[in-house]
């Protein structure tokens, strides 16, 4: 298998694509707004709500192929990690708006040289479950952003039934054999637990000499026995936060880090993020483990550092792991817009966490 190598000249930036970041920033400052002034707090303008917020390890596998002992990944050892579980939504929505999920990791202790404006040991992975983003493009970007837009005054209930619609045609899609919408489960995604998910970066980063997806997979046998655990909304609002909390109680999580490395600048294009990668020209390979231990994942202190203090970001990344593509260039100045205005109307003051000891127990 001939393994693509990285380049600058693989990025090919739309010549209106600034105009779309900063379209994309004002919506979605608009969107903020209008759920600070409903709520009375300012929260992230995606994956708001929290479920599950843990410390742990990351192990990076001995004896890596040289096409995979890259970056971060290049030799092993073990790093110290904090993970965010969110849902999707850039407000605080009862858990039946079952719509995408977020995975959110910083790795500690991360040596070499960082982008421009990250000064911390820190490498950020952000995920989320569904292998692609629901837009190409930045100018996608705006668009999309444009019609959530429209929705964040409805009446949550509209929300529901919205995401039960979403749910229920991809449902028939897999029942004959044509495979779920990746954006109809953008907005209504099945009202599975967690910690079963999958989650993807969808958008490619630099992986060293070469360029990759990362994915994070669910691989203890305490996790796959849930695999057909399924959420009664009528029962519980806050029932995904609840089952995350009970299961780290007693139980260890583990997943495996994989990349899927670049191999066919046709099938697997840089600048469309709504492609899916075929895993049967590039697999997903395993770089690291990821094991979270038993803990209380919602303690009150623990979770307003996660929520109001720290920030998760692409751009917070090592130059070998340098985020590609229009929507991950657009994210990257979107994600440290927003956090700003949110920092700023709470009044707390943002923080590039720099070690595990920084956050609390």
């Amino acid at each position: 298998m001939t393994y693509l190598r990285y380049s600058p000249d693989i990025e090919t930036p739309e010549t209106d694509e600034q105009e779309s970041i900063n379209g994309i920033i004002q919506g979605m400052t608009q969107e903020s707004q209008t759920v600070e002034k409903r709520d009375g707090h300012a929260v992230r303008a995606s994956h708001a709500k929290s479920t599950a917020c843990v410390i742990g390890k990351l192990i990076v596998a001995p004896g890596l192929p040289p096409e995979l002992a890259q970056g971060l990944f290049a030799d092993p050892g073990t790093f110290d990690v904090a993970v965010r579980f969110a849902q999707g939504p850039g407000e605080k929505l009862g858990d039946r708006v079952s719509t995408h999920r977020g995975m959110s990791i910083k790795v500690f202790g991360v040596e070499g040289t960082k982008l421009p404006g990250h000064d911390a040991p820190t490498q950020d992975f952000v995920l989320a479950s569904g292998t692609t983003f629901p837009a190409a493009t930045a100018a996608g970007f705006l668009s999309q952003a444009k019609k959530i837009g429209l929705t964040v005054p409805m009446p949550e209930g509209v929300k529901s039934a919205a995401a039960s619609v979403a749910r229920n045609i991809n449902k028939v899609l897999n029942a004959v054999g044509a495979g779920p919408s990746p954006t109809l489960d953008f907005y209504g995604h099945p009202f599975s637990h967690p910690l079963v998910e999958e989650y993807f970066s969808q958008c490619p980063v630099r992986y060293g000499d070469h360029v990759a997806k990362i994915g994070a997979f669910p691989v203890s046998a305490e996790q796959h026995v849930l695999a057909d655990w399924q959420l009664d909304p009528h029962q519980d609002e806050d029932g995904f936060r609840h089952a995350s909390v009970e299961y780290f109680e007693g139980k260890d999580a583990v997943f495996e880090l994989r990349a899927q490395l670049w191999t066919d600048a046709e099938t697997q294009p840089i600048e469309d993020t709504s492609v899916d990668w075929p895993t049967s020209e590039s697999p997903y390979r395993t770089v690291a483990t990821i094991r979270l231990p038993r803990q209380s994942a919602y303690g009150p202190d623990r979770v307003r550092y996660f929520d109001e203090v720290m920030t998760f970001r692409p751009a917070h990344s090592l130059e070998v792991h340098r985020p590609l593509g229009g929507v991950m260039r657009a994210r990257m100045q979107v994600y440290q817009a927003l956090s700003d205005f949110r920092h700023r109307e709470n009044g707390i003051a943002a923080a590039n966490t720099a070690t595990i000891q920084d956050i609390p127990a």
